[in-house]
């Protein structure tokens, strides 16, 4: 059975107490290396044991700011790529194989074109590094909560899996424009797309079981939000598949348009849901302290 303690006093008990110890430790010149606060929520004695061994901290970010700034990233650039691609390349942006009538551009036709492929790709650059981090935050987070689980732990390795996956096939899918080679594009969309929603249902499985066991209201709060974005991006990714065949086999006007806002309903919601993080761990830090000088190398 999963302990009663309240998850986020027990979080907080120990990352006070963790980083009084590290302000206890002597400054130490060194190279820098970046720690998480944040994985650190298996236990009190392993947050402690931890700490003991890394000098002052050089910087500390709080999570919430962090998870805003990662998110706003492909905000952002995907926005200003839509935005430029109406303006000033709307022709361009928005033909069609069959030459019907369509007014909104697909995120691949927004993001193919100049400028927009070096902001896209700038930003998402930048955007996917802590992604992979946030992945492993989270499988931590699990392997605490279902340690005597099997079927949760085997579900956190699987989430892990998609989430990675997920990621790759964001990077492959911008790195590789359509109209650059088409099949490796499509095939990254396909990774992006599919893994995303697998690493959704999974984590909303993961979080049920969690609220079974947890009164906190952020966590009840974060387990509603996800639910409800799952469940709109399978309605989203269904309607937007059923345009795109629709296009392709009857080049109806309008259609095209109708998939592309589908297609950006579907990444908005793939970037909210990875926004709950802000409430999964919300009290904890983001740190840079150095390594004690005998982990030099």
């Amino acid at each position: 059975m999963f302990p009663r303690t309240d998850a986020r006093n027990f979080a907080r008990t120990a990352s006070n107490e963790g980083f009084n110890q590290l302000q206890n430790v002597s400054q130490q010149d060194s190279n820098v290396t970046v720690i998480t606060e944040f994985l650190l929520v298996g236990g009190l004695q392993t947050l402690q044991g931890f700490c003991t061994e890394l000098s002052v901290p050089h910087f500390s970010l709080r999570f919430t700011t962090f998870i805003v700034g990662v998110v706003c990233l492909p905000l952002v650039s995907l926005t200003s790529c839509v935005f430029i691609s109406c303006f000033f390349h709307f022709e361009d942006a928005t033909k069609t194989h069959c030459k019907v009538p369509n007014y909104l551009p697909s995120i691949s036709a927004s993001i193919s074109l100049t400028p927009e492929r070096y902001i896209w790709r700038f930003c998402i650059g930048l955007h996917c590094a802590p992604r992979f981090m946030v992945a492993v935050a989270y499988f931590s987070f699990y392997r605490g909560r279902f340690a005597k689980h099997c079927l949760e732990t085997l579900l956190s390795y699987l989430s892990l899996v998609c989430a990675f996956s997920e990621n790759i096939g964001l990077l492959l899918l911008t790195y590789v424009s359509s109209n650059e080679t088409y099949s490796i594009h499509k095939k990254g969309f396909i990774v992006f797309i599919s893994c995303s929603l697998f690493h959704m249902m999974i984590t909303c499985w993961l979080w049920k079981a969690i609220k079974m066991y947890s009164l906190s209201h952020e966590e009840l709060k974060s387990y509603r939000w996800k639910k409800r974005l799952f469940i709109s991006s399978i309605i989203l990714y269904a309607a937007a598949a059923g345009c795109f065949w629709w296009h392709n086999k009857y080049c109806e006007q309008g259609i095209y348009t109708l998939f592309a806002l589908c297609e950006y309903l579907v990444v908005f919601c793939n970037m909210a849901f990875h926004l709950t993080a802000f409430w999964d761990f919300g009290s904890k830090a983001v740190m840079i302290a150095s390594p004690p000088e005998d982990k030099y190398f």
